[in-house]
């Protein structure tokens, strides 16, 4: 793999990771496009571009999070009633995690290698337009802020975002109408998705890194370059879902999805490729 690619590769993940677009999906579009395969037996390159869209995460809501974690660890340390609710709310994020991973790992067996279908992939893209117009348009009850969220929404949330295991389906897209379905208000959706990409995206990326045994062939070029490509575009990718969301915009999302759907079930029908990750 090129500079070139790599910079290619690595603007594809960081801008659809956040964005409700599917960023496994694109990634396997690109490969297809392009002709190139950024997967290797060791995942060093999966693992590095997933860590980059994490550490795009942590440092535009780092101010929150440190509030969060320290606010939380009081409580637990220090009995501070102030930290009750974000210590809660830590641990609703993790019960959204758990079910998650249980979710997605049977869903993921019950479709088996049909998953990196290519008409599945578009009807899924589809599927992910059709989210957002309902996100838009959809006449929900926002009724709940942070305070109000349940273990029960906490856990019907991660089965939304589980059903992100199907490329094509946006993770960002799945959880928001999940949030939203449940009463959210549609800025507590919002954070609460971001939020909760933090433990999704650290636990597969631990889960990878048991992998790793070498670069494989991949050069220190390659790596930074694609690293800072996806770290970059990652940051650019919050802000823009941000600010779609607050001035209800989401309809152009959902209206490429649609055609990037269209587009991909007409050019390559039934093809199969290798899985890029949720």
């Amino acid at each position: 793999m090129n500079w070139f690619e790599a910079l290619i590769i690595g603007f594809v993940q960081g801008i659809s990771e956040f964005l409700p677009i599917s960023s496994s999906a694109h990634l396997l579009i690109a490969e297809k496009m392009l002709g190139i395969s950024y997967h290797d037996p060791t995942l060093t390159f999966e693992v590095w571009l997933h860590f980059a869209s994490l550490l795009a995460v942590f440092v535009y809501f780092r101010k929150e999070l440190l509030s969060l974690l320290s606010n939380a660890a009081n409580y637990v340390l220090k009995g501070s009633s102030a930290g009750k609710n974000d210590f809660r709310f830590v641990l609703l994020l993790l019960v959204s995690t758990f079910i998650t991973f249980i979710a997605g790992k049977l869903l993921e067996s019950a479709l088996g290698s049909g998953i990196t279908n290519f008409s599945l992939i578009a009807v899924a893209l589809i599927i992910t337009g059709i989210f957002l117009i309902f996100i838009e348009h959809g006449g929900f009850r926002e009724r709940k802020g942070k305070g109000d969220i349940t273990i029960r929404d906490a856990c019907w949330i991660g089965v939304a975002q589980a059903i992100a295991v199907i490329p094509g389906i946006s993770r960002a897209g799945s959880t928001l109408v999940g949030a939203m379905m449940l009463g959210l208000k549609k800025e507590e959706a919002l954070r609460y998705s971001f939020l909760l990409s933090i433990p999704i995206i650290s636990g597969l990326t631990l889960l990878k890194m048991t992998s790793i045994s070498s670069f494989s062939g991949l050069s220190a070029a390659s790596l930074t370059i694609a690293f800072l490509s996806a770290f970059l575009f990652a940051l650019i990718g919050i802000r823009w879902l941000i600010s779609m969301v607050q001035n209800t915009k989401l309809s152009y999302f959902a209206v490429y999805c649609i055609i990037l759907g269209i587009f991909v079930w007409i050019t390559y029908g039934s093809e199969t490729v290798t899985a890029a990750g949720v």
